[in-house]
């Protein structure tokens, strides 16, 4: 059964109860006075211990009025971080796909035929746009155009389960009828990226002020979906932001609201992965005190799910999070954020290298 803590918690009382082993810590990428945030909204790629996740760059400015310190009125844009050694070092790349500046080239229709089984094969989903690589994120191809459902924009990012050779389902999200954020659907291409069919939208249209937006996916072992959405809404007592969890038995055609695991995390989306020995693993960033990031493991198709894993809890602000989590060759699972310390202003990238225990059959 899952246990929401709020609150002070000591990691040795959460490793008792799970068996879960927090191993280190690493800086991804920090460097003086930049604002480096929000791998969520780019993605995250694995071939054993080779690892590539995609992040922003820009200058940090204590005076932004944007809600994050980041200076809006200089260039900020992609970056990605690779490691070659289970997340133990990075070293930091410019994607093909844009320039210094961050200006990206300019998108055209996808011809189709996309290989989604290619053994280096990846995928970028961002807004409106789409991106693949056939050599590991070396070089991408697009971007190119998705269609927007009848909607004002799509608001997309990272997050596809591949069927056969070019057949993929992609979870985004679309802006709502008055054009503001957003509503979570699943698309799905038969014929590598040229065409693509609305299969059907996850959850009711949110209110107004109200958004569900940023799916996480996985396929469960009998065929349905389970994805988990990131959540506010307006209430009584004021705003509240959270995950809950939609499950789609049909391919994603129809969707039903699910009561766990339910997360009062205060903003932040959820990375959700399948592990080698069949458990499903949800990370996800904690925007109360204390600030952190943390996680937790079902061993029974998300049925039920274990008490909290706290990976860190040194966070200095609410401005963290957004994870992206993959499970290295020895079994140890690595999820990399960003994140803001008491040691210094500078948001940055980090990863966690940490082990979800024994499987409780």
């Amino acid at each position: 059964m899952r246990l929401c803590v709020i609150g002070v918690l000591s990691w040795a009382c959460v490793a008792a109860a799970t068996g879960a082993q927090v191993v280190e810590h690493i800086v991804v990428f920090k460097q003086p006075n930049r604002f480096a945030g929000w791998p969520a909204n780019n993605g995250i790629w694995s071939w054993g211990d080779e690892i590539v996740v995609g992040f922003t760059l820009g200058w940090h400015d204590n005076h932004s009025r944007g809600g994050h310190p980041i200076d809006r009125t200089r260039p900020s844009g992609p970056r990605q971080a690779r490691s070659l050694d289970g997340g133990r070092s990075w070293s930091i790349e410019l994607p093909s796909y844009a320039d210094e500046s961050g200006k990206e080239r300019a998108e055209a229709d996808c011809p189709g035929g996309i290989d989604f089984t290619h053994p280096d094969f990846a995928m970028r989903l961002r807004n409106g746009r789409f991106y693949f690589s056939y050599d590991r994120c070396q070089t991408w191809q697009g971007p190119f155009r998705l269609p927007t459902f009848g909607r004002k924009g799509l608001l997309a990012r990272t997050d596809y389960i591949v069927h056969d050779k070019h057949d993929l389902s992609a979870f985004l999200a679309a802006e709502k009828d008055d054009g503001a954020e957003g509503w979570p659907l699943c698309a799905r291409t038969r014929d590598g990226g040229d065409t693509w069919n609305l299969v059907g939208w996850i959850g009711p249209q949110p209110d107004d002020a109200c958004y569900a937006i940023m799916p996480s996916t996985v396929q469960m072992k009998n065929g349905a979906l389970l994805s988990m959405i990131r959540r506010r809404g307006v209430f009584e007592e004021g705003r509240r932001w959270w995950i809950e969890p939609y499950l789609s038995p049909d391919e994603g055609r129809t969707w039903y609201l699910l009561d766990q695991p339910y997360i009062p995390n205060h903003g932040n989306p959820a990375h959700m992965i399948r592990l080698r020995d069949g458990r499903i693993a949800l990370t996800y960033g904690w925007r109360d005190e204390p600030y952190g990031i943390r996680a937790i493991v079902s061993s029974d198709e998300g049925v039920t799910w274990s008490d909290e894993i706290l990976l860190r809890d040194d966070g200095n602000s609410w401005d963290l999070g957004y994870p992206r989590t993959v499970q290295r060759a020895d079994g140890n699972i690595v999820t990399v954020y960003y994140f803001n310390d008491r040691h210094g202003k500078e948001r940055y990238i980090a990863a966690t290298v940490w082990h979800p225990g024994p499987h409780q059959r």
